[in-house]
């Protein structure tokens, strides 16, 4: 008696979005199967995890090539149609033997997923059950607020890959529409939407439901690595057709400075998501008000970073109208961030009450991941000169070293600050010795998280950049075989 193939959809990311029979089924398989580029990740895996038990027999479907050319006889579709084959007889063989074989697919199987290849090679020759999953699609409409469709409205999916002119009709004729498999496709697609004349009404959702999870305008979206995990999204006409009234809000605005921590939900405090869910206007700069969930009764006020005195004064007069007001900071609002800036501004506004609400900072994030090199005594400094003369960095930075303090570098180097950093490691040479330790730590808490320890004397200024934190080691500050970093709590 042969196995069985089921083909289980794993909804669009998050792991609570994966149903109640495909959790089941992935328990009891006896295999797990699973696509991957030739990196070896497979994003259906780390959904399915949870629900995986000890001992089973996995099978990773290694793609052998994804967009690049090949020499294959056959040309591309030929080396996919060999590649298919194989994996088919693969799981052929596991269920010939009697096992239970799963294939993951993220979204639904037979919604441009991986598994349809499978499918179609084996459905005629064993017992086989679908089992469908939450799409990207109905994810980005989720996480948006926006309905797809309404009544008689029509709905348009489509690839990002078709070409530039029918993607443009497409768009021009239809009510609501997906576009998928954006990726290097990006430019293309808002050049079609634009040629449609719908760029406007298009919202970027990437990663729906992922700790990873973007939202934003897409006409705001810098094509520059634009992940393939990412559709574009028109919703439906009849959202923008009624639009709410405010309530009065007249006598009860304030101002809230909300720190959002380093990255994703899984960083914010339950205070911070109290105050980003009463407020009626989202102040700040753009990629961090792109990092709140979209509110259809919120107005979302996005600017540019280097005007934090305008965004202050903007949010406190929206407040003396009676708007609730969250201006938003990444990491803690009060450390190199806009509670100073707000409250600066807050002397010329004493009717606008303002509160600060604070966010796990870098220095700690980038810290927790190491061990505990902020065990001790240390100081906070940013090397930016941009509103403080080099002068002082340079005054500040010799201070805190003399002083054997563990330093936290915020701001560290940008595009056009690229000498300082090298300028600050031999100021701290000066009195701290080659062997000391560096914590780099980028993007803590995103998907491209990376941290690595290495010694003053081997730093590299030039593997460093604006979203990097360093902590600069203290003489007591110690690195375990372990690779562990810690300052101890005594002081010899």
């Amino acid at each position: 008696m042969t196995g069985r193939l089921y083909g289980v959809g794993l909804g669009p990311g998050d792991p609570e979005l994966v149903t109640v029979k495909t959790a089941r089924l992935i328990g009891e398989a006896d295999v797990i199967a699973y696509h991957a580029a030739r990196h070896g990740r497979s994003i259906a895996r780390s959904i399915a995890l949870p629900y995986m038990k000890e001992g089973q027999i996995e099978e990773l479907l290694l793609y052998p090539l994804t967009t690049e050319t090949t020499d294959h006889p056959g040309g591309y579709q030929g080396a996919l149609d060999d590649f298919y084959a194989d994996c088919a007889e693969r799981l052929a063989a596991h269920l010939e033997a009697g096992r239970t074989v799963v294939v993951l697919a993220e979204g639904d199987p037979l919604f441009y997923g991986s598994y349809m290849h499978m499918h179609k090679r084996l459905a005629h020759r064993y017992p086989t059950e679908v089992v469908p999953g939450v799409t990207s699609v109905s994810a980005a409409s989720a996480v948006l607020g926006r309905p797809l469709v309404e009544r008689d409205e029509v709905l348009t999916v489509l690839p990002g890959t078709l070409p530039a002119g029918e993607l443009a009709e497409r768009l021009r004729g239809t009510d609501s529409a997906a576009v998928l498999k954006l990726g290097r496709t990006f430019t293309k697609v808002r050049d079609a939407l634009a040629e449609a004349g719908r760029l406007d009404e298009a919202w970027y959702v990437e990663r729906a439901t992922m700790d990873a999870e973007r939202v934003a305008p897409l006409k705001d979206v810098d094509a520059d690595g634009v992940p393939y995990f990412s559709l574009a999204l028109l919703a439906s006409p009849a959202e923008r057709t009624f639009v709410p009234e405010p309530a009065a809000t007249e006598g009860r605005g304030e101002v809230t400075v909300v720190g959002l921590g380093p990255a994703g939900r899984a960083w914010l405090t339950p205070e911070a998501q109290e105050a980003l869910a009463v407020a009626t206007d989202l102040v700040g700069y753009g990629p961090y008000v792109d990092r709140v969930a979209p509110n259809p009764r919120q107005r979302r006020h996005r600017t540019d970073n280097r005007v934090e005195a305008e965004r202050a004064r903007h949010a406190l007069e929206l407040a003396r109208e009676g708007a609730r007001v969250a201006v938003v900071s990444s990491g803690d609002p009060g450390v190199f961030a806009m509670a100073s800036a707000v409250l600066e501004a807050a002397g010329d506004f004493p009717d606008v009450p303002v509160r600060v609400v604070p966010g796990l900072t870098a220095a700690q994030a980038v810290a927790s991941r190491v061990g505990a090199p902020l065990g001790h005594d240390y100081c906070v400094l940013s090397l930016s000169d941009l509103l403080k003369p080099w002068e002082v960095v340079a005054e500040r930075l010799s201070a805190a070293a003399r002083a054997d303090l563990v330093l936290a570098i915020y701001n560290p180097a940008s595009r056009s600050r690229t000498w300082q950093l090298g300028a600050a490691r031999d100021l701290l040479l000066e009195h701290r010795d080659t062997a000391t330790p560096v914590v780099i730590g980028r993007n803590v808490g995103g998907e491209q998280e990376s941290v690595a320890v290495t010694t003053l004397g081997e730093f590299d200024p030039s593997q460093v950049d604006m979203r990097c934190l360093l902590i600069i080691g203290s003489s007591t500050t110690r690195v375990t075989d372990r690779g562990v970093v810690y300052t101890p709590r005594r002081y010899p």
